[in-house]
């Protein structure tokens, strides 16, 4: 089963109620979810210092971890008596779960094993030692042995260059590592089978600046005697022949894509071996004519060359390789959730126009590829275009998405597969190096063909990471918007978080801060976002600056950029801190925020900035973009102070507070009207992301609330923001009193609001408001996908405390809303499920909380006129209550 599968609710449902096991299944107290660098059992890992992580359950209420023990030993039969450990952490009197390892230098290539011992609150050793393993890799670039390879090919030739090698396993295999490092992407194979399930790797970069490489496990594949490897090289974004607005066909990377490969064996006598990259390897090109990550792929069948991948392929006519230059001087293991096929989608319904063509609907919109089974005479060709909707008379509409392409051809038609048949029967293609977004697929032929409903499927493809949280109410379109908000945010998940997965897949920074937090409470992401915040890293100028898009070629340093959407450098970091409690990317992005917020400050000598895009893509009210972009640099500087403080900063944490007061104080000089209480013009944006980034004075929050929600009710309880504003309004409003008025927008059925598009059959969230657009009008959005993170926080009010980040100390602030019945979040979280469910009945309010073992909450109880409350049967008069580990039920009657 794959990890993330969100078909319909009631599958997201099925899923935590095997991964939340409910509390009569636990037996007494236990230790799971061991993990290294936030993975299972990862082999591969180059980090000096892994960090390990675990949780403890219990059936008991306020149970707690006092101490822990870490072990860690290269012998697995040796780590249960302590004896041959390379580290012993020794007791520490501590309930924390997340503890980095500080023993002697990890050598490469080398599994270790390690043990957690964990004392509960009554001081007694909880039964059963929890053991896991995690594996080194390179550790240091010195140890690499194979040589950058290619094919001797310039970077106009568009098929995709094969490459082989047999060689020979003369005694029993103990391990089988391969390292594989790409400058564009590939496949592996071994023995003629694909090796592992993972999709597009290694992860997009700035190419010239890091390089990944992946790890596998191939002793199971290993044969006694011969054997062979093969590789099939893509161009991804390292040489994209495709031409768009971004020019990515320009950029200083841009070469013919190669590899660096070496397979280690280890063998039972002891003795090890290195089959590496090199002279002694073949290439010929493949039936992959043409592949580009931005449009499609062409595949020519009667180019096939069966078993080029095995044994006894006769490869006389393929040709010799060249060396080529590493792409980079960094090269780094890749240690995250990888993109897969996480989910098969059948088709809905097909439509047949005639013999030659065919439009297949999945009934759904998503990222990934669509694959088809077809026969036909060889030479047939086959023309599969993928779209988001359709034209009146039942035709694919691609208008909406290729409007930044910029074709200087046809031979690379937009989101359009080509297949070339051979003729020998049913075949079958699924695109190697591409992905599209897409609810239709229209097929035309350039013979008769015979198809049917089954004889195609769409995959759903994004980065695997695993679910953590799940929502669910007794209003159907809000638990609508929950999972399209989650459709949409896995289809612009690919190793970094985009945009959209058809028009532009770029990196965006504005709309991967907008739902960092979406993310979070649905996922667990910090895999991805610690990968693409060393992309940050890779791509900050001197100065601080930062591209709009990341990673880049060199565009969006001149455009889109500013602390409206370059703040990622320092909203992703804090926000990875306060879910997870690690400050690791604070502190590895700490002197990039620095630089960021020096240089806002350089060109904001009066504290206000004008640099950004602002409130993009509003319903009608165009809010002034230097409001906006100071209450993004004020976060930034109060979030750089925080920082200091953390990591031990103290110069530092007076510097930047210091910083952040007078950006307050500039700001409400010049735009808060003291006597009414108002922002500038007083529109939804302008009144929102004050209050919700903390810029309205003490005195003046109640005022200021008061005067938003008297303009949402002029504006008949509807949205009139953009990008910025809706990443405000609901919270700013439930969070000063007025979260009746925030879901009554969050409801809304008709225009403009979110639910206007569920009602209108989406699937996804869209680009723009208006789904009748003219322009910016993709139909697979997520930069509207904060309302995935306020159903959390809003409804379930289940936040993070950031003086006890990583749920440690979970704040709970629920209310209970007009209009809604009943509502229930759970988010899984570092320490295990917080669980947050109302219900009312009858003039009363049931709330049932479930804290995980080792952390507690801090609930705020909402004031119900009339209704007293209770907490486990027992009267609470106080505004706030404390709550250990376990179930716990309050009632308001």
């Amino acid at each position: 089963m794959t990890q993330t599968s969100l078909n319909l609710l009631l599958a997201s449902l099925f899923v935590f109620t095997n991964v939340f096991l409910p509390l009569k299944a636990i037996a007494q107290t236990r230790l799971i979810n061991l993990k290294c660098e936030y993975l299972v059992n990862p082999i591969g890992v180059d980090a000096p210092k892994p960090r390990f992580t675990w949780q403890m359950v219990s059936n008991k209420k306020a149970a707690e971890q006092t101490a822990y023990r870490i072990l860690v030993s290269p012998d697995s039969a040796q780590i249960y008596t302590g004896k041959n450990s390379i580290w012993d952490s020794g007791q520490i009197n501590a309930s924390t779960n997340l503890v980095e390892y500080s023993g002697p230098q990890l050598q490469p290539f080398t599994k270790y094993f390690w043990q957690v011992l964990v004392e509960d609150e009554a001081g007694k050793q909880i039964t059963g030692a929890a053991t896991a393993s995690f594996e080194t890799g390179m550790m240091q670039s010195k140890n690499w042995r194979g040589s950058w390879i290619s094919d001797n090919n310039d970077i106009r030739l568009k098929p995709a260059p094969y490459f082989r090698k047999v060689f020979s396993a003369e005694k029993k295999v103990k391990s089988a590592r391969a390292y594989i490092a790409v400058a564009g992407l590939y496949e592996l194979y071994l023995n003629g089978k694909k090796i592992g399930n993972h999709r597009l790797d290694p992860m997009y970069t700035r190419f010239d600046r890091r390089t990944l490489y992946v790890t596998y496990d191939l002793t199971p594949e290993i044969l006694a005697g011969k054997n062979s490897i093969g590789v099939l090289l893509g161009n991804g974004w390292y040489n994209l022949q495709s031409t768009a607005v971004w020019d990515f066909d320009k950029a200083g990377w841009r070469a013919r894509p190669t590899f660096c490969m070496d397979l280690r064996l280890v063998y039972e006598d002891g003795s090890e071996e290195t089959v590496t990259s090199g002279k002694d390897w073949k290439t010929a090109l493949s039936p992959v004519i043409f592949n580009s990550i931005y449009t499609a792929e062409h595949y020519d069948a009667r180019l096939e060359q069966p078993g080029w991948n095995t044994i006894d392929f006769d490869d006389s006519k393929w040709n010799g390789v060249i060396y080529r230059e590493a792409p980079s001087a960094n090269i780094v293991s890749q240690m995250l959730h990888p993109i897969r096929n996480v989910q098969e989608i059948p088709a809905k319904s097909i439509r047949k126009f005639n013999d030659t063509n065919y439009v297949f609907d999945l009934g759904r919109n998503i990222s990934g590829v669509s694959k088809i089974k077809i026969n036909g005479p060889a030479g047939t060709i086959i023309k599969l275009r993928h779209a988001e909707r359709l034209y009146p008379n039942g035709h694919t509409d691609i208008s909406n998405i290729d409007i930044h392409y910029r074709p200087t051809g046809n031979t690379d038609p937009f989101q359009t597969d080509i297949i070339i048949l051979n003729g020998k029967g049913e075949e079958s293609f699924m695109p190697h190096f591409n992905y599209k977004g897409f609810q239709y697929v229209e097929v035309t032929s350039s013979q008769p063909v015979t198809l049917s409903k089954e004889s195609l499927v769409g995959y759903f493809m994004h980065s695997d990471v695993p679910a953590v949280g799940v929502v669910s109410s007794s209003e159907p379109v809000i638990n609508k918007i929950w999972w399209a908000t989650n459709n949409s945010y896995l289809s612009n998940l690919f190793g970094y978080p985009t945009d959209c997965p058809q028009r532009e897949k770029n990196g965006w920074t504005g709309d991967a801060q907008i739902a960092i937090e979406t993310g979070l409470y649905n996922f667990d992401g910090i895999t991805i976002y610690e990968k693409w915040l060393a992309d940050h890293r890779d791509e900050q100028q001197p100065n601080g600056v930062l591209p709009s898009i990341i990673p880049s070629n060199g565009w969006g340093y001149e455009w889109g950029n500013g602390p409206d959407w370059t703040s990622t450098i320092a909203i992703i970091p804090w926000n990875i801190y306060l879910f997870y409690g690690d400050k690791k990317l604070l502190a590895d992005c700490y002197e990039n925020i620095k630089r960021y917020v020096d240089h806002i400050t350089e060109i904001s000598p009066t504290g206000l900035t004008t640099w950004g895009l602002g409130d993009w893509v509003p319903v009608k009210s165009v809010s002034l973009v230097e409001l906006t972009s100071t209450c993004y640099y004020y976060a930034d500087a109060m979030i750089l102070a925080k920082a200091a403080k953390i990591l031990g900063k103290p110069e530092d944490e007076q510097k930047y507070t210091t910083l952040f007061n007078r950006i307050k104080t500039a700001f409400n000089q010049k735009y808060l009207n003291l006597n009414t209480a108002i922002y500038a013009d007083g529109f939804q944006t302008e009144m929102s992301v004050p209050l919700y980034w903390g810029l309205v004075p003490e005195g003046y929050k109640s005022k200021v609330a008061a005067n938003l929600a008297r303009r949402v009710a002029a504006d008949n309880f509807h949205l009139d923001v953009g990008l910025l504003g809706q990443k405000a309004i609901l919270n700013a409003l439930s969070e000063n009193g007025y979260a009746d008025v925030a879901y009554k927008i969050a409801s809304q059925k008709t225009y403009p609001s979110w639910g206007w598009w569920m009602e209108n059959g989406a699937t996804t969230l869209y680009e723009n408001w208006k789904i009748d657009a003219k322009s910016d009008i993709s139909l697979n959005h997520i930069m509207f996908g904060e309302i995935g993170a306020w159903l959390y926080k809003g409804l379930g009010g289940i936040k993070p405390d950031p003086e006890n980040p990583g749920f440690k100390n979970v704040l709970l602030e629920p209310n209970f809303v007009a209009g809604l019945d009943h509502f229930e979040a759970k988010h899984d979280g570092p320490f295990g499920t917080v669980s947050s469910s109302w219900r009312k009945k009858r003039k009363r309010i049931l709330y049932t909380v479930f804290i995980p073992a080792n952390s507690s909450a801090t609930v705020k109880l909402p004031k119900i006129n009339g209704l007293r409350v209770f907490a486990d049967r027992k009267p609470v008069s106080a505004d706030t209550l404390h709550l250990e580990s376990g179930k716990h039920k309050l009632l308001w009657k």
